[in-house]
């Protein structure tokens, strides 16, 4: 009995190790990896929009359209004019600050020709019409009252039709003129006849008639220091004042020291009665350089053969081949019958240089314009413009000589429309 239960419990063992190796070892179930998120797109920065633009780009100018210095005023005026009109017609300047072209509007009053009321003028466009920048008038003496009210209220000011460098030495940092000035003038007279002229033929005697003016008195002094390093004499230095009727004691001082050449800056009305006297007082010098009077189209009314071989250096002649040029000179043949006047183009130019340098400053802000400006490298209907660090252009100082009634442009010879004529024959024998 008892080996019969051995016998059982053996097998009750067996069969529980059996049973235990064939059930299957449980597997345990894989964790699950956690799947990296797809990547996502950083989110580009939002541009702010640009600020709403102005209506206009506001530029303001002073100019004496009546006057003594009318006859100035009148063709500085469709220069700047024609200037807008064709920046505008393609929409305008283009400023970054508002990603918009943005047209010019301009302002213009009539100073008489009173630098006081110039100065008032100014006044009024910076604080009524928040002007971005001025355009000057014409004159060295409204440019020197006018250019200081430009540096007080920071404003940049391009300005032409005046010569007078003084000006320019005065630390002005805001005013910029793109014409030539009295060092280049005092120079490049004495350069062409050197040039134009045998040796044995030059007019080396020469007569200064002084305008007791800043401008006057600036270059007279000039004139005086290049003749002597250019072989010139003065025998005659003459002062008048502004508005003098008779100038004969004068043109009898230069006749009888045997002047032979004249140099003068006086404003229309002097310049004309100064010749009628030489003419009717025998004297007529070979080569005269008369800068301003003669320089609008009503000299050669005016004056007739007595004002013809007159010489001038006006900062432009519409003869110039430089672009623009031809479409300035089809416009002001359509309004006023002639090629454009000898102070348009220089006006034109100041338009585009302005235009050019908002767009560069890429904003409205009269700092960066200034700054703009004076690192100005453009070719403009002058030809090709730079500015020194006091404001004065590097450009063309072009030599125009009265012939037959028209305005002849002399120097430089590639640009000439006709060649210069000495010596002037007697005011009788015309």
């Amino acid at each position: 009995m008892r080996a019969r239960l051995m016998t059982m419990m053996v097998i009750v063992l067996l069969v529980s190790t059996l049973v235990t190796n064939c059930t299957p070892t449980p597997t345990q179930a894989p964790t699950p990896t956690k799947e990296a998120a797809a990547p996502t797109e950083e989110a580009a920065p939002t541009e702010a929009p640009p600020p709403p633009a102005p209506e206009f780009i506001e530029v303001g100018a002073s100019i004496p359209l009546t006057g003594k210095y009318g006859a100035l005023g009148a063709m500085v005026k469709p220069g700047y004019e024609y200037a807008v009109q064709d920046i505008n017609d393609k929409g305008g300047v283009y400023v970054k600050e508002y990603d918009a072209q943005i047209p010019i509007r301009l302002t213009i009053y009539d100073d008489e020709s009173d630098p006081t009321k110039a100065v008032s003028k100014l006044e009024t466009l910076y604080s009524e019409q928040n002007v971005v920048a001025y355009l000057g008038g014409a004159a060295s003496d409204m440019h020197a009252a006018t250019a200081a009210i430009a540096e007080k209220n920071k404003v940049p000011y391009l300005g032409i039709a005046f010569a007078l460098y003084a000006i320019h030495q005065q630390g002005y940092q805001y005013l910029f003129s793109p014409f030539p000035k009295s060092p280049a003038q005092a120079r490049d007279v004495f350069e062409i006849l050197n040039a134009e002229i045998p040796e044995g033929e030059r007019p080396t005697k020469v007569a200064i008639f002084q305008e007791t003016t800043d401008w006057g008195i600036e270059l007279a002094g000039l004139w005086k220091e290049n003749a002597a390093q250019y072989g010139y004499e003065v025998v005659v230095h003459e002062q008048y004042a502004p508005r003098s009727e008779d100038f004969s004691d004068m043109i009898l001082k230069a006749k009888q020291a045997g002047a032979e050449m004249l140099l003068a800056v006086p404003n229309p009305p002097d310049g004309i009665a100064m010749f009628k006297q030489m003419s009717e007082l025998g004297w007529t010098p070979k080569f005269s350089l008369i800068i301003r009077a003669p320089e609008n189209i009503t000299w050669g009314e005016t004056m007739g053969t007595v004002g013809d071989y007159v010489t001038i250096f006006p900062g432009w002649h519409h003869g110039e081949k430089f672009p623009g040029v031809e479409e300035l000179n089809a416009k002001y043949q359509a309004e006023f019958g002639r090629p454009a006047d000898l102070l348009t183009g220089p006006a034109y130019a100041c338009v585009q240089i302005l235009a050019d340098a908002i767009e560069r400053a890429g904003t409205l802000d009269r700092d960066a314009i200034r700054d703009a400006i004076a690192a100005t490298d453009m070719t403009t209907v002058v030809g090709p413009v730079t500015f020194n660090a006091d404001g004065t252009g590097n450009v063309l100082n072009p030599l125009i000589q009265w012939q037959n009634g028209q305005q002849e442009l002399v120097w430089p010879k590639d640009h000439a429309t006709a060649d210069l004529l000495y010596p002037a024959p007697p005011f009788e024998e015309r």
